[in-house]
């Protein structure tokens, strides 16, 4: 089931996109992850005297020592510091050096600097269903038939609320038995649905009733760059709208993954992350929110392991753009639903 909808979601780069253009991920574009590392760093010329200190060489020597160790190893002490345990053993390396490089920072006077949560309070994770043929023409348009919102609270690092609801295509008005069969959408369920203006007023909402934007500074995350960048593009230009302002920019999980597991971009599919994480799917694959809830175990597992996130991508102009880690960092603006297009 994984790989139809990585067929799916990602078949065909060449293909025309209808004015959504991803750029290839290269070496630089990918350091958009959001490690420690990347929050320690000064922005001046100044890292040399910074990175002099002796704690970086006390956490330099605890590296080497922690690369030595095997899986077994690495298991036993992280079960003595009561850490989680599952997951590959370069993951289990990453949540060990993780440890050790906060506890020994938190002793210098370096700690102000130094965030022991994340830039966002609260996370929220969207992973569309949208309409799908088993073999979808070039000209084929995608529309959102499922919006699921999963709410990560960051400090208490668990999932707070979530929200789900189905969506009345236009185009594709009919689903094919294929889209059925793979999203266990039913042509019943999206025929009773609203239209998609009103379910995103619906989700404007729902997370202007959480005080996001307000209140608590918060990020949209994605599991890769097609939900925002196609999928909803696509739909907003469908349903006649703009695109909305909260929703330019996110978190996609893929590449955060990669950055700071040092993973290749073939072991960020959902499942693969999962397994690494020594996690399973629960729930059923290709519903939404369900989908939404196993993406919110990994940001969970990520965050428990030390890695800061950080918005990563953005659309600017209709165009899929990397925003830089040493960009400014910004939280989603308040939600509001987007005017109608002239």
């Amino acid at each position: 089931m994984e790989d139809q909808k990585e067929n799916i979601k990602y078949q065909d780069e060449n293909q025309p996109k209808h004015n959504v253009q991803e750029k290839r991920d290269t070496a630089a574009q990918d350091k958009q992850c959001c490690t420690p590392d990347d929050k320690e760093k000064p922005p001046s010329a100044s890292n040399k005297s910074e990175f002099s200190d002796p704690v970086y060489k006390e956490i330099a020597l605890a590296n080497g020592h922690i690369n030595r160790m095997s899986k077994t190893e690495l298991s036993a002490k992280l079960a003595e510091l009561k850490l989680e345990t599952r997951g590959v053993k370069d993951v289990l390396k990453k949540r060990l050096k993780s440890y050790y490089k906060k506890q020994k920072l938190m002793q210098t006077v370096q700690t102000e600097s130094i965030s022991n949560d994340t830039y966002y309070k609260y996370i929220c994770v969207v992973d569309f269903e949208a309409t799908c043929e088993e073999s979808n023409p070039p000209d084929y348009l995608h529309e959102i038939i499922e919006f699921p919102v999963v709410l990560v609270n960051t400090h208490t690092l668990e999932i707070e609320d979530s929200f789900q609801e189905y969506v009345k295509p236009e185009v594709n008005s009919q689903l094919s038995d294929f889209c059925v069969q793979l999203t266990g959408i039913t042509q019943e369920t999206v025929d009773k649905a609203d239209t998609f203006p009103n379910v995103l007023q619906k989700v404007v909402d729902w997370l202007k009733e959480k005080e996001l934007g307000t209140k608590h500074n918060y990020a949209v995350l994605t599991d890769g760059s097609w939900d925002m960048s196609k999928f909803l593009n696509i739909q907003c230009h469908i349903s006649r709208i703009r695109y909305p302002q909260f929703a330019k920019k996110w978190i996609n999980i893929r590449k955060a993954y990669g950055n700071f597991y040092k993973v290749p971009r073939t072991q960020t599919k959902l499942m693969t992350m999962l397994g690494n994480l020594g996690m399973k799917y629960d729930g059923r694959p290709h519903c939404g929110l369900d989908d939404s809830r196993n993406i919110a175990r990994i940001t969970m597992r990520m965050l428990q392991d030390g890695c800061v996130l950080r918005v990563n991508e953005r659309m600017h102009a209709g165009q899929l753009m990397s925003v830089s880690s040493k960009a400014p960092v910004e939280g989603a603006p308040p939600p509001h639903c987007p005017h109608s297009r002239n």
